[in-house]
């Protein structure tokens, strides 16, 4: 009963990795604009931390070493962080929060309404760019692999469920299936709308990878866990990612959730470099 009472992952190893790498380096001392999605457990309700704001508002300038503990505390696997940040009058923000994921799965979406956000606000990086602009957005979505869709549930098997069948079965979580999934899906549907023509579909791409986590791909279950950190299993990831560079570029069908070869023959590789 120890994992349902508890995350599977202490996290101090992790979190001591992270504060030795990143020390006391603050969110408004980044070389580049980043934006980084967390989720607030307490107020329910996704927290976003973005350079641009770091900047305008002393109270969102955190370490980045709390924003990253934050942003990889995947419910089940690692616990919820806890943080406050302060400022020069002594005013102060409490912050509790969990994996980013469960809010914006694919953060394509909050990147395109930070810059959109920037240009409403007159910010000269982005000028004379109107908000809604999208054939001047590029937008480069990485993914890091998720799963071969193996159809194991179904409204069948699903209506017997109650709260233990929806946490845990067969090795799995659905009940985070399916939210993960949806966060993602729902970014699509999205960007299928704002980029509908074929000339403004060239300026997002996104390069994801269906896989097994482990060695092959004809894993199932427990094995295509995402927590499997063995020297084997960093080698393949690291060989995934090399061939998939050499794959053809793919986009989401939404009616079925597949990733399908898109109409131009070009891969990722000679994509990307364009």
């Amino acid at each position: 009963m120890k994992s349902l009472i508890g995350p599977k992952y202490n996290g101090k190893y992790l979190h001591q990795v992270i504060k030795e790498k990143l020390g006391e380096t603050y969110l408004h001392e980044t070389l580049t604009n980043v934006v980084i999605p967390t989720f607030d457990i307490k107020n329910l309700q996704p927290t976003i931390f973005s350079t641009f704001e770091a900047r305008e508002k002393p109270l969102m300038d955190a370490k980045l070493s709390d924003i990253c503990i934050s942003t990889s505390a995947a419910p089940t696997y690692l616990p919820a962080h806890y943080f406050k940040t302060q400022d020069k009058d002594d005013n102060f923000h409490e912050f509790n929060l969990v994996d980013g994921g469960v809010a914006a799965n694919n953060p394509a979406l909050v990147a395109t309404s930070q810059v959109t956000k920037q240009i409403m606000a007159g910010n000269p990086d982005f000028f004379p760019i109107k908000p809604i602009d999208y054939g001047r957005f590029l937008v480069i979505s990485v993914g890091t692999g998720s799963a071969k869709v193996e159809q194991k549930y179904n409204a069948k098997i699903a209506s017997k469920w109650g709260i233990l069948g929806w946490l845990l079965n067969g090795g799995s979580t659905p009940i985070v299936d399916v939210f993960t999934q949806a966060s993602g899906d729902m970014v699509d549907f999205h960007i299928s709308v704002v980029f509908p023509s074929s000339s403004f579909e060239e300026n997002y791409l996104q390069i994801q990878y269906k896989f097994y986590i482990l060695t092959d791909d004809t894993l199932s279950g427990t094995d295509s866990s995402v927590d499997i950190s063995t020297e084997e299993n960093m080698k393949k990831l690291v060989e995934i990612g090399t061939n998939l560079l050499k794959k053809p570029v793919s986009r989401v069908n939404l009616q079925t959730g597949l990733f399908e070869q898109s109409k131009k023959d070009d891969t990722n590789e000679e994509t990307l470099k364009r």
